[in-house]
């Protein structure tokens, strides 16, 4: 059932054998090829290939589409062309529609295809395809030459975040992560603000989110099923170990398979812990501590909290900041016969709220806690709130703008200006995504050893006194996978 040299089903063989030659290049170790110098004229649009085309995918590649991309390319292990009656369907009547949309992209099952059969005529690529694609796809992407926009999380594992930050400087390469919100003018001016003392220095963030809204928390892979033909499983697998096709895995709930994805963590945490992360300078935490219900050796947990430890810097108080993650709800369950979560209580920060609203769509998803006041932040919102009011009495430091602002308050607006040159590089550029996404991960290796503090080098990308871990911070992949830069 785990079995990580399992074959095929037989189909694609002349695929696979391409795979050894130059498609498996393309992931693996050949020589960087740098960004080539271009002007854009005014009229003129790169090309783009959408790897992955559903969900998440739609949205980027209609989102870029619309900043100024012309898109040649499609990428989908699903070809929804193939599928006879896409009716009580919506997911597949997605992919379907991402066709007639654009009628003169090229459709491909595997993005090493894409990227070889392409070739120059591409000038970017988005990545929205389920997590454990995303390092070896970027990696391809960028010692191709291609500007790179990869949904959040970055990548699977920590080991990945930190190769893609340094090959994305190393090439040259325009790449941005995608966090939506890390593009609202709001959420830069805030950072402002913080930065500028208007709470006093920083003791303590609270972040959370009602997620997982998907299953997790089971005890063991469920029985196997026959693959539909429009499916190809084996390049949905990937470098991950090899399981039998269920739909329990795919198309949409593999995201609580620690095989594929990251969990309600790794899902929501690039988007409601970034600002504080970022507007409070943080890098690499030097501990976490986690506690969950529910985690197995297949699937993240029913729901966690997490503790950060991060060293003082100029925002901090002396002692450090601790920052806290909450997701799931107490007492849910998963329940094996109807393969679903049943629900409990949110599992939020009740004692920091002060009577806010609490939802995770209409209210506060975030608190930083200073010596002066507390500040609510929601990403989705263009608002925030101060308690107490008064502690912005009196206050005459209000900042001016400091951190650009991005055209239209749009992400795939601001990566087409890095693109064309309009401005140097997105600010969620891999240089700022990966090491975010190091701290994110490093939380889905505390709900995997729950109640103990892990103390983490991240010089060596090590947890300290720790090396039977090290298979989490850099797991092996499967043959014909392997990815070394």
């Amino acid at each position: 059932m785990n079995d990580s040299k399992k074959p095929s089903d037989g189909r694609g063989l002349s695929r696979r054998q391409f795979h050894k030659s130059a498609g498996l290049a393309a992931a693996s170790t050949f020589g960087f090829q740098f960004v080539p110098s271009h002007v854009w004229g005014a009229n003129e649009r790169p090309a783009l290939a959408g790897i992955g085309t559903g969900g998440k995918g739609e949205s980027d590649i209609n989102n870029s589409a619309a900043a100024g991309f012309q898109v040649v390319g499609l990428v989908d292990v699903i070809d929804a062309k193939r599928i006879p009656e896409l009716t009580g369907m919506p997911r597949m009547q997605g992919l379907a529609k991402q066709r007639d949309t654009y009628p003169d992209a090229k459709f491909y099952a595997d993005w090493r295809e894409m990227l070889h059969d392409l070739g120059d005529k591409v000038d970017a690529v988005t990545i929205s395809t389920p997590d454990h694609h995303h390092a070896h796809a970027a990696v391809a992407a960028m010692k191709a030459g291609k500007h790179v926009y990869c949904q959040k999380p970055l990548c699977h594992g920590i080991w990945e975040a930190r190769m893609l930050a340094d090959l994305a400087k190393k090439t040259g390469v325009k790449t941005q992560m995608g966090n939506q919100a890390h593009a609202n003018d709001h959420m830069r001016r805030c950072i402002e603000l913080v930065r500028a003392g208007v709470i006093g220095r920083v003791k303590e963030v609270h972040a959370w989110t009602n997620r997982p809204i998907w299953p997790q928390g089971f005890q063991t892979t469920p029985p196997p099923e026959p693959v539909p033909a429009w499916l190809d499983w084996e390049q949905w697998i990937g470098p991950a170990p090899f399981v039998e096709y269920s739909p329990k895995i795919a198309p949409f709930n593999w995201r609580g398979w620690w095989n594929f994805g990251t969990g309600a963590l790794g899902d929501m945490a690039c988007h409601i812990m970034d600002m504080p992360y970022w507007g409070l300078d943080l890098t690499a935490p030097v501990a976490i501590t986690g506690k969950q219900q529910g985690g197995s050796q297949w699937s993240a947990p029913i729901n966690s909290t997490l503790t950060y430890e991060f060293a003082p810097n100029q925002y901090s108080v002396p002692e450090g900041i601790k920052y806290f993650w909450y997701d799931g709800q107490i007492g849910a369950e998963f329940k094996q016969d109807t393969w679903s979560l049943k629900p409990g209580e949110f599992n939020r920060p009740q004692e920091v709220l002060s009577g806010m609203d609490h939802t995770e769509s209409k209210g506060y998803d975030c608190v930083i806690i200073g010596e002066k006041a507390q500040l609510f932040f929601n990403r989705s919102k263009d608002t925030w709130v101060i308690r107490p009011g008064a502690a912005v009495d009196g206050f005459t430091a209000w900042p001016q703008k400091t951190l650009p602002r991005a055209r239209n308050q749009n992400p795939h607006d601001e990566w087409f200006d890095a693109v064309t040159g309009k401005i140097g590089q997105a600010e969620s550029n891999f240089t700022q995504a990966g090491p975010f996404t190091e701290t994110v991960l490093l939380g889905c290796i505390a709900q995997k050893v729950p109640d103990t503090r892990l103390e983490w080098d991240a010089v060596n990308l090590e947890i300290k006194g720790r090396p039977d871990l090290k298979p989490m911070i850099k797991r092996d992949y499967r043959p014909g996978w392997e990815l070394a830069v």
